[in-house]
């Protein structure tokens, strides 16, 4: 039983995690850029790859698909903790990828995120990492 909850607990952090970007990413100013003038400048502008675009819709479609991606682990990880753990933990497909999962996303919050998603990314990986752990001894 401890095993499954660790992994939902780590799959619910990150659930939460993104949930709450997704939330931030359309509606409040948290993911505004504290210069309005930048705004202004990210809506003119297109990147290089690209001028069916700007830089400002980009930067809105990153954040969302980014909070999908985290919202899509936690679903996946969360229901196989709760529903399919034998799957689940049989697997070191399954394993693996959650693992790299995680600490891909804590490699990237060290390096340019900040002390919240960090913290709470290193947790999930560390509850993850518990329950796999566990669940194997």
């Amino acid at each position: 039983m401890l095993p499954r909850m660790l992994v939902g607990l780590s799959a619910a952090i990150i659930l939460a995690l993104g949930t709450i970007h997704l939330i931030y990413t359309f509606w409040g100013r948290k993911l505004l850029p504290r210069d309005p003038e930048l705004r202004s400048h990210m809506n003119d502008v297109c990147p290089v790859i690209s001028d069916q675009t700007t830089m400002w819709k980009a930067w809105v479609g990153f954040n969302a698909s980014h909070s999908m991606g985290a919202i899509l682990f936690g679903l996946i990880y969360g229901y196989l903790s709760v529903f399919e753990a034998d799957l689940l933990f049989g697997s070191i497909f399954l394993v693996s990828v959650g693992i790299a999962m995680l600490v891909g996303l804590v490699l990237l919050g060290k390096r340019y995120w900040f002390n919240v998603p960090f913290t709470g990314i290193w947790i999930s990986l560390v509850c993850f990492l518990g329950g796999v752990a566990t669940w194997w001894l």
